[in-house]
């Protein structure tokens, strides 16, 4: 069964738990991003785990909502932020810069990654196609240290966008609609997933559907697909960027023709030894393994029993008699 994006994106970040709707998930966090409202307390928690650097892909310290300089608090509040960054391998985004949901997802952000960030419009990102989440700070200080971030597998809501939108509508009128519809509850544990072809016609995109084969991807920028029609397909080529929709079948694994079973057998297959990929042959293969197997075996199984013969009173009593004598606690004689 195919799979939504959302679903191949916790896939691929899936550290702990099953992808099973409700059920409790943790997942790898590429990146992070804090604005300075939230961000201090963040960092702070950051600081007291004691790791030296951040481990994500890569992090972004915003300073975006406290702007107003009326005293000294939050001067400071900037001044220890920029310090923070500097220290564990941040980037630092300064006052003047932009608003970070933004400039996230113009400056960094990339479809497929997972992004948590303390503040609320982090979601912004799933316009990219990440994985775009808001969370605590202490959520994030863990996810920046490396640590898996936990959620309950969310469920998904598919929503077809077809034509265009009309004269000063945007997207946001869109997600409006959808929450007059659903209600903000009821999209409390739902990922909303935008598809169809109006995704492409409002970026401005060629678009093509039902895709069964994608024939050639070309150094000029074009690409060869197979369009299924009801009596047959249709070859199409068009220019990159382009939003592709295909069948379901085209996932499904294709045997190996004869001829390309004989290349594979003339094939060169290139061999890179331990020099080659200037590793120390002590720290690898057997030599290099802390726990060596010395015998594999298969254990012996006694073998071998006692019948009782006699009435089912005998052959019970002679059963009680030979388990008690083998030290096994069944109560006093006499008793059943």
């Amino acid at each position: 069964m195919g799979q939504t994006v959302t679903e191949k994106i916790l896939a691929a970040h899936l550290l702990e738990g099953e992808l099973v709707k409700g059920r409790e998930i943790g997942i790898r966090i590429d990146q992070t991003l804090t604005q300075d409202a939230t961000g201090t307390m963040a960092y702070l928690e950051f600081e007291a785990i004691g790791i030296p650097r951040v481990k994500t892909e890569l992090s972004v310290c915003y300073v975006d909502h406290n702007l107003i300089q009326s005293d000294f608090r939050n001067a400071d509040d900037h001044r220890f932020l920029q310090s923070v960054a500097r220290k564990y391998g941040l980037y630092f985004s300064p006052p003047g810069n932009g608003i970070s949901h933004q400039v996230h997802l113009e400056r960094f952000g990339l479809p497929g990654k997972t992004l948590l960030g303390s503040d609320s419009h982090t979601p912004t990102g799933g316009g990219l196609g990440m994985l775009a989440m808001g969370a605590g700070g202490l959520d994030v200080a863990m996810a920046m240290a490396g640590r898996p971030f936990y959620l309950v597998m969310p469920r998904i809501y598919g929503i077809k966008l077809t034509g265009r939108l009309s004269p000063w509508v945007s997207a946001r009128d869109v997600l409006l609609e959808v929450l007059r519809r659903l209600s903000v509850k009821g999209g409390v544990g739902y990922v909303m997933e935008y598809f169809g072809p109006g995704v492409a016609e409002n970026l401005g995109l060629p678009h093509v559907t039902e895709i069964r084969r994608i024939e050639e991807v070309a150094e000029e920028r074009t690409i060869v697909v197979e369009r299924l029609l009801e009596d047959g397909y249709l070859r199409l080529k068009t220019t990159l960027p382009v939003i592709l929709t295909v069948v379901k079948e085209i996932n499904e694994p294709r045997l190996p023709s004869l001829k390309g079973k004989m290349a594979a057998k003339k094939a060169q297959v290139a061999v890179w030894s331990a020099a080659d990929l200037e590793l120390d042959t002590q720290r690898i293969g057997l030599t290099g393994s802390p726990t060596q197997v010395m015998k594999i075996f298969t254990p012996s199984r006694p073998s071998g029993g006692k019948v009782f013969e006699g009435d089912v009173q005998s052959a019970v009593a002679q059963l009680l008699s030979a388990l008690r004598d083998a030290g096994l606690p069944l109560g006093r004689k006499g008793e059943a």
